[in-house]
C-alpha cells in the first residue's frame, strides 16, 4: 500500500528517486516519489508517528519498498570501480570494493519483502521546523558512525539515535545494528518474498 495515503504527515523523501544517494542517479523501479509498504508495518508506522507527534517530530521516510531491480542496480554498480561519483559523501572511508564483502551492498534486501524501512524525525514547529534532528550521520553513510551504538558523536545524537530506535522497537520494528536509520517490522507478513514491481 501506499504509504503517503495512509500516514499523511509523514514527510516521503525517497532518496533513491533523486540523485542524492550513493550511486547518485535515480536508481532503477524508483519512477515516482511515492514510499510502498505492507499494510502491517504501515498501521505500526502511524502509531510511531503518533507517539513522536507527542514529542514535536514527524517521521521523514527515505525508502521503504525497494525493488529487486533496484538491489540490482546496487550490485551491477559496486563491481564498476570507476564509478565513485559519491564516495566523498557516502563513503570516504571506504574503497568501493570493500562494499560488498562488508555487506553494505547485498543481493537480497529487507526491504525488498515490504516492511523495512529507512527513517529520521524531524521537528514538527517552531523554529526548526522541517529540520532533521542531529543523528550524527547521514542516512546510508557507509561507516562505524552510522552504527547506532557508535559513541564517537556528541551525547545528544546519541540519545536522538536512542529514542528512535525505543520508540519504533515498542511498536515491533527490530534494528540492524549497523545503520541507525533501518527498521524492519519483527512480524513481517511476506518474509520469504522479494517483490520486484516499479514504484509508480
Amino acid at each position: 500500500m501506499e504509504l503517503g495515503a495512509y500516514l499523511s504527515n509523514a514527510e516521503i523523501e525517497l532518496r533513491y528517486y533523486s540523485t542524492n544517494n550513493f550511486i547518485g542517479d535515480t536508481i532503477r523501479g524508483y519512477e515516482r516519489n511515492k514510499c510502498f509498504i505492507s499494510r502491517e508495518a504501515a498501521e505500526a508506522l502511524a502509531k510511531v508517528a503518533s507517539e513522536v507527534s507527542e514529542d514535536g517530530y514527524i517521521l521523514k521516510i527515505f525508502d521503504a519498498y525497494r525493488p529487486q531491480r533496484a538491489v540490482d542496480h546496487f550490485v551491477e554498480w559496486a563491481k564498476r570501480s570507476d564509478d565513485t561519483l559519491m564516495k566523498y559523501k557516502y563513503y570516504p572511508e571506504l574503497d568501493k570494493d570493500r562494499l560488498f564483502p562488508e555487506g553494505y551492498i547485498m543481493e537480497r534486501s529487507g526491504h525488498t519483502r515490504g516492511s523495512t524501512v529507512d527513517l529520521t524525525l524531524v521537528y514538527r514547529a517552531g523554529p526548526l521546523k522541517g529540520q532533521e534532528i542531529d543523528m550524527g550521520s547521514g542516512w546510508d553513510y557507509f561507516g562505524a558512525r552510522s552504527w547506532g551504538a557508535f559513541r564517537g558523536i556528541t551525547d545528544e545524537q546519541y540519545q536522538n539515535r536512542q529514542y528512535l530506535k525505543e520508540v519504533m522497537v515498542m511498536h515491533g520494528f527490530q534494528p540492524i545494528q549497523e545503520e541507525w536509520w533501518h527498521f524492519s517490522l519483527e512480524d513481517e507478513p511476506y518474509p520469504d518474498t522479494y517483490f520486484n514491481f516499479p514504484i509508480r
